[in-house]
């Protein structure tokens, strides 16, 4: 019978913050949520970002200060909604005043240039216009004839100074030994930790129903870690006079994240693996996922991206391109003097470039009957994904055809799935709404042709990069946790910065909405998410609501067996709420397993038809089929 692909655990940090309990959907969502919620949210927050931390029941401030829930909540709101979302580049990445870089200068003084220095501290190529004379101790005296050229350090001002950052005072480096981990590694550990706590389930408990090869991991990161502590340092170290550590090098790899996990988290012998595809690399990735666990070659994977590009030489190469949101921009466009930070991002809507932002996001995905078997809350299921390149282009960066294909491939699959009614009536979808003056007009475009094609009269669109920037790699897994969030709550979220859609915009089949929606979660059977990537990688993933899975997993399965998983399920759900009250109260660490036994190739059990490996239950199967016995002679 069919395996379907269910979403059974999530996780990760964005500008929002926590992804599971749904705490940064609802941070999103925050003034249209019940004063409870909203309360809860804060709380939340406040503790993430070390605000509070817990004691005998109560909130304790750095001050020392008693407080209740609610208190926390009208004492450190402000605090809590200013530290998230977009905002202007804080000093704990760099100072968006004073960015350090080097100006070449040519020196030319009449009667030539001299000077003294240490001896070792000479070029290994003297100039030829550099005469060279012993000095006292280890000094030499230099005289330069004619033209001097130099690099001197300086500071400027960065002209774009907007980012989705990471809740102020939340580190994620502090949840474990992560000395010298560059940040997007960081943030992966914690992403994948972060799910799979979500999830209720024991690593153990996997391991103990499937084979070793049974389990996947993929993930990577679209740019690599560009900040210091790796591609950024490696590259950087010779020009700025520094050596190169040992670790940037293989520190900077894109497929880092997808390694750590495998070694320190799941202790994976499995599949491994990373796509990129530029900002559509999250779908890449699930697709690769699915098709693995619909298959039956996987019956685990986990799936996510990290991206950490805060950093200015991205700022500056994106700036360059005039892709990002400059300040005097912005400002333009309010006729105001200064710019609105927080209202950069304004997709579809009278706007000047993209936001850049952090992330990590990681989903738990396995085969429907797994997930019966171990009782685990199913969240939604992967219906399918489709990726399309752009064929011939003008430019590498210029918008093509293949979006249109992947999304209306993806509408095709949800008419397949859902119905015609369900495709028209109870899907929405995610746009990838960067906030350029080109994606504004190419995207919904493609999305409004789809809709008139299949007779959709007022598809809703949401697009929550106007909350949390662009993540890059991890745009879609963005997208992913508030597709999901959309069933817990029941509202998309609204495009708050949309005061006016653009005059070029197409929308005479699409319904954009600058406040939340409320809808009823039952009456929402599929999430379209739309990603479009540089050099013309397309994609668009079609999720399949937490209430239509389950439906269909009754549908296979029968009553009986059906609510019999009910039951366990209940459990897991359990567990998932102790994992929320152990992050506000300080208990959770990111799982890192370095320095743990490893296994080594003596502690494998060989035989003809099986390989045993410590850690797992079920062996490695080695009775495998001739894929080409219909061809071997």
């Amino acid at each position: 019978m069919s395996l379907l692909p269910v979403i059974t655990g999530f996780g990760g940090i964005s500008p929002a913050g926590r992804s599971s309990g749904f705490q940064a959907f609802r941070r999103i969502l925050l003034d249209g949520l019940s004063v409870d919620k909203k309360q809860d949210t804060l709380l939340s927050l406040a503790a993430l970002m070390g605000l509070v931390t817990a004691k005998d029941g109560a909130w304790v401030s750095g001050s020392g200060e008693i407080l209740s829930a609610p208190e926390v909540a009208l004492k450190f709101g402000s605090m809590v909604t200013q530290g998230t979302l977009l905002r202007r580049i804080e000093k704990s990445h760099f100072d968006p005043e004073r960015i350090p870089y080097n100006k070449l200068m040519n020196l030319n003084a009449p009667g030539g240039l001299r000077f003294e220095l240490d001896k070792k501290d000479l070029p290994n190529e003297l100039p030829s216009n550099w005469r060279v004379e012993p000095g006292l101790g280890n000094q030499v005296r230099v005289e330069v004839e004619g033209a001097l050229s130099m690099l001197q350090p300086d500071r400027r001002k960065s002209l774009a100074q907007t980012g989705g950052q990471l809740p102020t005072g939340f580190d994620p480096g502090e949840l474990y030994a992560s000395k010298h981990h560059p940040r997007g590694l960081m943030m992966a550990l914690y992403g994948a930790s972060d799910a799979l706590g979500q999830s209720g389930i024991a690593l153990d408990e996997i391991k103990a129903l499937v084979r070793p090869d049974q389990i996947g991991v993929f993930s990577g990161s679209a740019m690599g870690q560009l900040d210091d502590l790796g591609l950024g340092g490696y590259m950087k170290s010779a020009l700025q006079g520094k050596r190169t550590s040992t670790k940037q090098m293989p520190f900077s790899l894109a497929e880092m994240p997808a390694d750590f996990i495998n070694a320190y988290i799941m202790g994976s012998v499995g599949q491994t693996g990373g796509i990129l595809g530029a900002c559509a690399s999250t779908l890449y990735n699930l697709d690769l996922a699915a098709k693995e666990i619909t298959s039956g070659r996987l019956r685990v994977a986990l799936v996510g991206m990290s991206e950490a590009p805060l950093v200015p030489e991205v700022f500056e190469g994106y700036r360059v391109m005039s892709a990002l949101a400059e300040d005097e921009q912005l400002a333009l466009l309010d006729h105001s003097p200064n710019p609105d930070y927080r209202r950069a991002c304004r997709p579809f809507g009278l706007n000047c470039g993209f936001t850049l932002a952090e992330s990590s996001q990681y989903f738990l995905v396995m085969d429907d009957e797994l997930a019966l078997e171990l009782g685990a809350v199913v969240y939604g299921a992967i219906g399918g994904i489709f990726v399309n390149a752009d064929g011939i282009k003008k430019s590498i960066s210029a918008p093509g055809v293949g979006n249109y294909l992947s999304i209306a491939k993806a509408a095709a699959l949800t008419r397949a799935i859902c119905g015609e009614a369900g495709l028209r009536n109870r899907s929405f979808v995610h746009a990838h709404g960067t906030g350029t003056p080109q994606n504004r007009v190419t995207e919904s475009h493609g999305l409004n042709e789809v809709a008139k094609n299949f007779g959709i009269g007022a598809w809703p669109v949401a697009a929550i990069k106007c909350y949390l920037g662009h993540s890059i790699g991890t745009a879609a897994g963005d997208q992913l946790m508030a597709a999901l969030g959309t069933w817990a709550e029941g509202m998309i979220p609204g495009i708050f910065t949309l005061d006016q859609l653009a005059p070029d915009v197409h929308h005479s089949n699409l319904s954009f909405s600058q406040a939340h929606r409320q809808v009823n979660p039952k009456e929402v059977d599929a999430a379209l998410l739309n990603s479009k990537g540089f050099g013309g990688n397309n994609a668009t993933g079609v999720i399949l609501s937490p209430h239509l899975t389950r439906r269909m997993i009754a549908q296979k399965q029968g009553a009986k067996v059906y609510f019999a998983y009910l039951d366990r399920a209940v459990k897991r759900a359990e567990q998932a709420a102790q994992h929320d009250l152990n992050h506000r109260e300080g208990k959770f660490r990111s799982i890192y397993r370095f320095g743990e036994e490893p296994i080594e190739g003596t502690d494998l059990t060989m035989q003809p038809h099986q390989i045993e490996v410590p850690g797992f239950a079920q062996p490695l199967n080695l009775d495998l089929e001739n894929p080409f016995k219909d061809m071997t002679p």
